[in-house]
């Protein structure tokens, strides 16, 4: 059911794929302190400038799966096994300054609730990042978070208030602004977990709208509980149930002949 890793393809679910892998896992194991074992031996390639959508029911290991690929499951006492590898980057050895890198310039994170920061303006909130690697000048952090913003196709409606505060923004603004943020030191990989939950299908159509454009420059990975969603913008889906990776393929491929019963079962609503 998981694909064998290569440098260059990979044979998922019989399908070979020629793209080129972006990270990888392999025999990747998560365990939280209590013992219960969220993410159950996963191998799969996430391929470069392509999304990868994340499916299967509630407490079934998809965001474990993904907060992994930064470490920020650290913050809840996770044990890792097995391997996650960035190029020449082992993700799971990393200590300090490296981890604090990884997270703040090699992969990009945005939750599913927008957070952006109180007290902060528009401009300062979408240029923290920069800020945290030394960056000041007003002239450079302005250029490049009108750069974001015009990516995130905010700048229209903010570019005339960078000095309000950003917690007066939308919420469907603030979720852009926070991606934004999170694509501001042009991370190789970035991380949506659940981004449309908490918005109006308007705001839900722009982020999915965005997703498709950030693919130009970066490796997404997102977490959906939407399969509609899933089929709008992932080019590859994988389904997981009770931790473990059940099947793996081009969205079409999973939705339209999904090789798997339990995925068939899931994609046509038998649970969720």
């Amino acid at each position: 059911m998981q694909n064998p890793l290569s440098n260059t393809s990979s044979d998922i679910n019989g399908e070979t794929s020629s793209e080129k892998p972006s990270l990888f896992t392999k025999d990747l194991v998560v365990t939280y302190p209590n013992k219960t074992c969220a993410v159950n031996g996963v191998s799969m390639n996430l391929f470069l400038n392509k999304v990868t959508t994340l499916i299967g029911p509630s407490g079934c290991g998809k965001t474990t799966f993904l907060r992994t690929l930064n470490r920020i499951n650290d913050e809840y006492g996770c044990i890792y096994e097995g391997r996650v590898q960035h190029g020449d980057t082992d993700i799971l050895s990393l200590k300090g300054d490296a981890l604090h890198r990884l997270r703040g310039q090699k992969v990009g994170y945005v939750m599913q609730k927008p957070v952006p920061f109180s007290g902060k303006t528009i401009l300062e909130d979408v240029t923290i990042p920069l800020q945290a690697i030394g960056i000041k000048k007003k002239s450079i952090l302005l250029e490049r978070a009108e750069e974001v913003l015009r990516k995130v196709f905010l700048w229209a409606e903010v570019s005339s208030r960078l000095n309000t505060l950003s917690t007066e923004l939308s919420g469907g603004q603030q979720q852009r602004l926070c991606i934004a943020r999170a694509i501001i030191n042009v991370p190789d990989l970035l991380l949506l977990d659940e981004p449309c939950s908490a918005l109006d299908p308007k705001s839900t159509f722009k982020i999915e709208e965005l997703i498709k454009e950030l693919k130009r420059d970066h490796t997404l990975v997102v977490v959906t509980h939407n399969m509609q969603q899933a089929q709008r913008v992932g080019d590859f889906t994988a389904f997981f149930y009770e931790g473990s990776l059940v099947e793996y393929a081009s969205t079409r491929q999973l939705f339209n002949n999904p090789t798997e019963e339990l995925t068939k079962h899931y994609i046509q609503g038998d649970f969720s």
